[in-house]
């Protein structure tokens, strides 16, 4: 049976993509220091025998390298995560996402010279787009990144670095490597701690508290359930054509952050008020942040059969299950 290797299978994607593998009947293992992610997501994976979990940072050469000399497939989903996180510590961002990649792709480089082909799937973001001022972005579009005096940009520049660097093994070894840039993934055990923000709405209305709007609501964004992005992350993996390609991953369906807002309080059934905050207030003086966030996925559909099952009003209510089940997570 397959043997799949996950970084960052702690998180919130990564441990839905773990119960995915071991549903198929993968043998699966996970490299995760647990510095965002937690232990708790992987509970029902530990009850597998299947599965194994490393409490270690994927920066660890001795560590990651027999990991990757066992695997047949490596998804590599750790990374700094959320813009409050990256905002804070630009100099976390930037080495978390770049070295691991890089020793990565060279043990994986190491296993092809000795005849042991692997495949290889690089979690990326919209992020790398920047402040694009196209309606929808496709993978060609220009990266427009602002100024490197602002740190807001380093998170989306630290992973294009990470996509050039898994485009340039695939063109110079022939390395089987799928890039995927996910776009406001939601669902079951997502967090609010970092900014994301449908969790964050929903902590806030469950607990009667203000949801706190960033600017003037009117930002768009598009939010895809976990389970369909993984799907689709497990399709491409699977598709010779997706090899040395980048897709976007998500939904192309946007809505406006205080729309987001209003469903979440009507759904949670909550009478919590709407307060309006400044991005300086939130995050800092120079803070940018992007009006629409929309993904052209005709690439993604041409490739695979992408076909989402949940929408906005079921993801909305998926996360409001989860935290009343779970309401400290």
């Amino acid at each position: 049976m397959p043997h799949s290797l996950v970084t960052g299978g702690a998180g919130f994607i990564g441990s839905h993509l773990v119960e995915a593998l071991l549903a198929r009947g993968d043998t699966v293992a996970v490299i995760d220091d647990l510095s965002t992610g937690s232990a708790t997501n992987l509970d029902s994976a530990r009850a597998k025998p299947r599965f194994t979990f490393e409490h270690a940072s994927v920066a660890d050469e001795t560590v990651l390298r027999a990991a990757v000399a066992r695997a047949d497939e490596v998804y590599h989903l750790a990374a700094a995560v959320g813009v409050q996180l990256i905002a804070a510590d630009p100099i976390h961002t930037i080495e978390t996402n770049i070295r691991p990649t890089s020793l990565l792709l060279q043990l994986m480089q190491e296993q092809l010279a000795a005849g042991r082909e692997q495949k290889l799937f690089l979690a990326s973001t919209s992020e790398v787009y920047g402040k694009n001022p196209k309606p929808r972005w496709t993978e060609v579009d220009d990266l427009v990144l602002g100024p490197t005096s602002r740190p807001r940009w380093a998170y989306g520049a630290s992973k294009a670095i990470d996509e050039f660097l898994a485009l340039a093994y695939a063109r110079q070894f022939g390395l089987r490597v799928v890039v995927g840039r996910f776009f406001n993934v939601v669902g079951p055990r997502q967090t609010g701690r970092y900014g994301m923000v449908l969790p964050r709405f929903v902590e806030a209305a469950l607990a009667g508290r203000p949801l706190v709007v960033h600017d003037d609501g009117q930002q768009t964004r598009c939010f895809a359930h976990v389970a369909d992005v993984v799907a689709a992350v497990l399709a491409l993996v699977s598709t010779l054509d997706a090899s040395g390609e980048v897709f976007n991953i998500g939904s192309d369906q946007p809505v406006s952050i205080l729309e987001l807002a209003k469903r979440v309080i009507v759904a949670a059934r909550s009478s919590s008020p709407i307060e309006f905050q400044s991005y300086a207030e939130a995050y800092s003086a120079d803070f940018e942040d992007v009006r629409a966030r929309v993904p052209d996925l005709t690439k993604l559909r041409g490739t695979i059969d992408y076909s989402p099952q949940y929408d906005l009003d079921q993801m909305v209510a998926a996360v409001i299950a989860d935290k009343r089940k779970t309401p400290s997570a």
